[in-house]
């Protein structure tokens, strides 16, 4: 199985509205709640893709209830191929709330910080994650860490793993990003922004070949409309989408992430796993709700994502 790791889990509300104005009350058309956090997304999407997946990290308070609840709907509608794994906390679960504008597409963000996590409880989910190990194929480390936990957290969590011989992908940001690519993580996912942030260049093919110089063996980094860039020991890479799309990008890094763990461990060389990283990316921009993404829109785009040798 592939496991994935949301240290920072949520419980994502999706709320669409005609039109979305500054300074005015508004009628929500509809709302929607899933269960949310960066490594919570990769897993489903992973479920939905054939994969044995299992989900680990906090969830807590009544948010974190209803969180376990939307996640064992999806096990079954995914004939069992996600299981929950979540350490309970004290704490509550922190809530995201995303605001679809229905007349242009676009989503407005509010993420909440999430709870503060005891040293008892951090020490549960090392011991959790430990066992969790034995039948891992591959981790992925996904999203931000929650107040109380270290910030070296993913590189201890990294270097757990490579004692195993368990290849890791490590998707964060700021100072974590920067303690675990030192880890030398096989795969690093940051955006454009969290790569600049990391190597202090703007130039995102000098940044990726800067990050794997500080220790990650890849870099594949999300360009937003632009695509993707992978820099590997296999070669460089350019992948990008079919068109310019709109909708609610909300989860979409989270299926490229899917899609590389997925293509990755099916044995593909990384222009198909650019290919279906971007794929799956953009069919989840298309998906009326956070964190899903559009099966017929996965399949249409699939042939038509371009990925050129650089």
């Amino acid at each position: 199985m592939i496991l994935t790791v949301t240290l920072n889990a949520a419980l994502d509300l999706t709320y669409r509205v005609p039109r979305l104005r500054p300074h005015t009350s508004h009628r929500v058309a509809e709302a929607v709640e899933r269960p949310g956090g960066k490594g919570l997304n990769v897993s489903r999407v992973l479920a939905r893709l054939g994969h044995a997946t299992t989900v680990t990290g906090f969830a807590g308070g009544p948010t974190g209830e209803t969180l376990r609840a939307l996640l064992a709907t999806t096990a079954a509608d995914t004939a069992g191929r996600l299981t929950d794994a979540l350490v309970p906390i004290a704490g509550s679960t922190r809530r995201t709330v995303g605001v679809v504008d229905a007349s242009t597409g676009d989503t407005t963000q509010l993420n909440e910080t999430g709870p503060a996590i005891t040293a008892a409880e951090w020490a549960a989910f090392t011991a959790r994650y430990a066992q969790l190990l034995d039948d891992a194929r591959a981790v992925a480390l996904c999203g931000s860490l929650p107040p109380g936990v270290p910030v070296g957290a993913y590189a201890q969590l990294i270097r757990q793993a490579r004692t195993r011989d368990i290849p890791v992908l490590l998707d964060t940001s700021g100072e974590p990003l920067r303690r675990g690519v030192a880890a030398r993580p096989d795969i690093v996912k940051p955006n454009a922004a969290e790569l600049a942030a990391l190597t202090g260049s703007t130039d995102p093919v000098r940044a990726a070949l800067d990050a794997r110089r500080r220790g990650a063996h890849a870099v594949a980094a999300s360009l937003g409309t632009d695509g993707m860039l992978a820099i590997t020991p296999d070669g460089t890479w350019r992948a990008t989408p079919p068109a310019r799309l709109k909708g609610n990008p909300t989860g979409a890094g989270d299926s490229a992430v899917a899609g590389l763990l997925s293509a990755w461990l099916e044995g593909l060389p990384w222009p198909d796993r650019l290919r279906r990283a971007i794929a799956v990316s953009a069919a989840t921009v298309r998906a009326p709700v956070a964190g899903e993404f559009d099966a017929d829109a996965y399949e249409a785009a699939l042939p038509l994502v371009k990925v050129v040798a650089v």
